[in-house]
């Protein structure tokens, strides 16, 4: 019986040790953290053997095949042994997809991943379509291949997922963007980074769909290095020669599969970077073959996604806004490009090699306040502190709220739109938004 070993428990690697031990393997899932209950429960119910705490290295080097969470980096020590005796280390998604025959809709990109996937879902959802949500939101894929098959599969796939990807294949991709993340776990080299994003298109066949940003430099560059067979669908905020989704004078529009059309201000998603989204998922639905109706419908209803760019609440004629999710440059630059209002940016946490210079234009356009959250705030301080506006040093939520609300006056906004990773002072960018949202309302 061939053996698998899953390390890390939580939604991906319990889901994918119940499919696993359905399709008959010996399973063993470790995890060096606390597993929680629930996950402990599945294992449980599906007489699976786990560990918490710690890797037995005699439970763990004699797999057949390592199914690997995303979160654990390459160089951690168990990884390294596993690959240095030449162990197939894989992820979860790769493992599902090798059990089924549904369609399905991948979308990558440094920004804007999770609001495009919610899309699509909420377009695909509406229409009727029989769908399942996965990869970085919604319940594991390989769990829902178990118990409750899907035909339609919208999966948001990161980076680390995409590295320990190899036969996968996606019928419908989605590259919105590439801007410098993550840098640390690509040894701080940018190249490795894209190349890392470009996987989402190998295993594609002329059957399927490559849907990608054209104003995007970096995805030009990387495109010249492969031959992309799947049919390729680019989009733009303008109608620009090869487009095949723009916006022209007011209008939301789709040239192909089915040409498709709509007002601008009709759609529920505002600013420039979710035209790009909203452009990404009507382009996605209608190759799906979803009625214009369905697609205008649900482009115009969709509610959002919670810690992006979300409005909290006004308190004392000053908006909060949570946008927790904007863990890199690139998406605190859209969240500032969007601002209407004297700002007070909440900028900070665990830094993935940031370089700031591409905000500091839009800092000094936008902002009326800083206010710096993160455990060791040095390298704000070296970045903005020189632009000459109000800045607090603050190493809590509650230390942080106290600050904005100091500094705010009536008709300015409070956004939080960090730039960087929660942990330092957070379990998750969850916690910090719930935080965030929390304290506001407390106010």
């Amino acid at each position: 019986m061939k053996r698998i070993v899953i390390l890390g428990a939580g939604e991906s690697g319990a889901g994918a040790a119940v499919l696993a031990k359905a399709k008959g393997f010996d399973v063993f899932v470790s995890d060096m953290s606390a597993i929680k209950d629930k996950y402990k429960k599945l294992l449980n119910d599906h007489n699976i053997e786990w560990e918490e705490g710690q890797h037995t290295e005699e439970m763990i080097l004699n797999a057949d095949e390592i199914i690997k969470s995303p979160g654990i980096p390459k160089e951690a020590p168990m990884v390294k042994k596993l690959i240095e005796q030449g162990t197939h280390i894989i992820n979860e998604i790769e493992f599902a997809g090798r059990y089924t025959n549904s369609k399905m809709v991948c979308i990558t990109g440094s920004n804007g991943k999770t609001t495009t996937t919610s899309l699509i879902y909420h377009i695909f959802k509406d229409a009727g379509y029989d769908v399942g949500l996965a990869g970085n939101i919604g319940k594991s894929l390989a769990l829902q291949i178990a118990q409750e098959p899907h035909e339609y599969y919208v999966i948001e796939l990161s980076s680390f997922q995409l590295d320990d990807m190899y036969d996968f294949r996606a019928n419908i991709a989605i590259l919105l963007n590439i801007t410098p993340d993550h840098l640390d776990r690509y040894d701080y080299q940018f190249e490795k980074y894209a190349d890392s994003k470009m996987r989402i298109i190998q295993n594609q066949t002329h059957e399927d769909s490559f849907i990608y940003w054209n104003d995007d430099p970096v995805i030009k560059k990387e495109l010249e290095k492969f031959d992309v067979k799947a049919v390729q669908y680019p989009f733009s905020e303008l109608k620009e020669k090869g487009s095949i989704g723009y916006i022209e004078e007011g209008h939301y529009t789709l040239e192909q599969p089915t040409p498709f059309n709509m007002e601008q201000e009709d759609l529920s998603l505002t600013g420039k970077h979710n035209i790009y989204n909203s452009l990404a998922a009507g382009l996605a639905s209608n190759i799906s073959g979803i009625k214009k109706e369905n697609i205008r419908k649900s482009l115009s209803d969709f509610p959002g996604v919670e810690h992006r760019l979300e409005k909290v609440c006004k308190v004392a004629g000053v908006q909060y806004i949570n946008d927790s999710k904007a863990t890199n440059v690139d998406a605190c630059w859209y969240a500032l490009e969007s601002m209407r209002t004297p700002t007070i940016l909440i900028i900070g946490g665990k830094d993935k090699g940031n370089d700031y210079n591409a905000i500091k234009e839009l800092v000094k356009e936008k902002c009326v306040g800083l206010v710096y959250l993160g455990a060791d705030n040095k390298k704000l301080h070296e970045n903005f502190d020189e632009l000459g506006i109000p800045v607090r040093d603050t190493h809590s939520m509650k230390e942080c709220i106290e600050a904005c609300y100091a500094m705010a006056k009536p008709g300015d906004t409070v956004l939080l739109s960090p730039c960087c990773a929660s942990f330092d002072l957070f379990k998750n960018m969850e916690d910090r938004g719930e935080q965030f949202k929390t304290l506001v309302r407390a106010l």
